[in-house]
């Protein structure tokens, strides 16, 4: 039987923005499975052109987000050099995962994506900050164990492990770090500037880095695909689950940051799973349900341990070392109530 006081600090600890936030960030994740998905299908049917996926995914967040800017008529708030740098590693990511499809299987590539996780925690802590309670850490560690136990699932069951499994591993590793820095770069910005330039900024930049390097490294690619329905509308979903993906990936990096942002995409691998059932009307494991619960609770851990974001004064232009907020853990907030006293 549940004891008054572990409602009372559910009642007090479990507000609408938490629940805001694990619902946007299931969202986020299920859009993510749709990349995933996408990217999957698209090698399946022999094309190899990953800088391309991105590209309809920069051209429509820059003519989206674009309009927008140009409607408000406002001077940019960052320095284009800084978005330059944002766009690269995030172009970088996409290149590096979205080609380890080509040698690996969608479940590898989804279970080594989740070391972003170690690399924005690092990040965060060196270049922004940000302090994590043991709290937090044990909701983290949740999370992961949760998407180990879908892996192991997977290996019950048997699944392809690619043509160059280790060369895909080696590919989706360095893009998660990419990944990571774009990640953390984007909440700086998200946090302390214009959401809606930040994203329209990553589209301009994340176009013409993209067009650059397929003029380099995709054109005899293209040259060889043989151009069906199919190809078509895989290119098209990824341009839409991944224009969902960055439209709505702002938010939770604003209202929590790039540790809770990466921690809620860990259940795409769940969400992979519907698609399993419902289009290719395949059976999982029981351990995929135990799972979702398990990565659930730690994101529910991670949140609810989480201070509410301190209002920050906006920086002046090219100052990027204002002190970032820090989060402190119960034990810390007592502490000074009661030497305060």
């Amino acid at each position: 039987m549940i004891s008054s006081a572990t409602i009372t600090w559910w009642k007090s600890h479990v507000t609408l923005r938490v629940l805001y936030l694990l619902f946007l960030g299931q969202v986020i994740s299920f859009s993510m499975a749709l990349m995933s998905f996408n990217s999957s299908l698209l090698a399946d049917l022999g094309v190899d052109a990953p800088l391309t996926q991105s590209l309809f995914t920069y051209t429509t967040l820059a003519l989206v987000y674009g309009s927008i800017l140009l409607y408000r008529r406002q001077k940019l708030l960052v320095s284009l050099y800084w978005y330059l740098i944002l766009a690269f590693a995030d172009v970088q990511g996409n290149y590096l995962v979205n080609k380890a499809y080509q040698f690996s299987s969608i479940t590898t590539v989804t279970l080594l994506d989740c070391w972003t996780i170690p690399w924005v925690i690092i990040l965060t802590w060196i270049f922004l900050g940000t302090r994590y309670s043991l709290w937090q850490l044990l909701g983290v560690a949740l999370c992961v164990m949760g998407l180990g136990l879908v892996i192991l699932s997977d290996a019950w069951v048997g699944g392809a492990d690619g043509s160059k499994p280790l060369l895909g591993d080696i590919l989706v590793i360095a893009g998660t770090l990419f990944y990571a820095i774009s990640n953390v770069g984007e909440e700086f910005f998200v946090k302390k500037k214009d959401r809606v330039e930040v994203v329209c900024m990553l589209g301009v930049y994340g176009f013409l880095v993209s067009l650059v390097e397929i003029s380099v490294l995709e054109v005899k690619s293209l040259e060889s695909i043989k151009w069906s329905a199919e190809i078509v509308l895989a290119f098209a979903g990824y341009a839409l689950s991944s224009f969902l993906f960055y439209t709505l990936s702002p938010f939770v990096l604003k209202l929590s940051g790039a540790t809770m942002f990466n921690l809620s995409i860990l259940t795409s691998d769940m969400w992979a799973v519907v698609i399993r059932i419902f289009f290719y009307h395949q059976q999982v494991d029981g351990l995929y349900y135990l799972a979702f619960a398990i990565v659930i609770i730690g994101l529910i851990i991670y949140s609810v341990i989480e201070k509410d974001s301190v209002q920050v004064d906006p920086i002046e232009e090219g100052n990027l070392n204002t002190q970032y907020q820090v989060l402190h853990d119960e034990s810390t907030t007592s502490e000074n109530a009661t030497l305060a006293s």
